[in-house]
């Protein structure tokens, strides 16, 4: 694949992300920032479109792409995809994390993917070197792979689950 072709996707992901979101006047379409509180819209509110953390973000949520170093979502619910070196949600995530550390303190619906992998309650699959869920209803795959209550194993390498 060309990168113009790459960059024609991300522009169309982008695109449809903004437009399937309904527009609420808390929320801002893009955030941008090298540090919290160095950021465009206030750690306070959500974001719904695209936010780009250089250093550290944070906000209440993200609603689409969430890119960067350190993502930190803070309450709500947050949607979409987060990308990066570290993923902080203290509340709940649907849709893919993908950085080498990737935290959802709430519950997390759908796929997680890093070297580590931690969610309060999971749906969905983990894949990664350690997978810890408190509680799952679904699989991981990796080294170590944990789930505290009603897994298959508490602990068990390679593949673990909870249906």
């Amino acid at each position: 694949m060309s990168n113009r072709s790459g960059i024609l996707i991300g522009v169309a992901i982008l695109a449809l992300v903004l437009l399937a979101q309904p527009a609420q006047a808390e929320q801002n379409p893009i955030q941008l920032s090298l540090f919290s509180p160095i950021q465009i819209v206030s750690e306070d509110n959500a974001i719904s479109g695209v936010r780009l953390s250089l250093l550290y973000g944070r906000n209440t949520s993200v609603t689409g792409l969430d890119w960067g170093l350190v993502s930190h979502s803070t309450s709500g619910l947050s949607k979409g995809v987060q990308l990066g070196l570290v993923g902080l949600v203290d509340a709940d995530l649907v849709g893919f994390q993908s950085t080498a550390v990737n935290i959802t303190n709430g519950d997390f619906e759908g796929f997680q993917w890093g070297i580590v992998n931690y969610a309060g309650h999971a749906s969905g699959f983990q894949l990664g070197f350690v997978n810890y869920a408190r509680t799952m209803r679904g699989l991981q795959i990796g080294l170590v792979n944990i789930i505290k209550q009603n897994g298959q194993f508490p602990v068990f390498p390679i593949v673990n689950w909870s249906f």
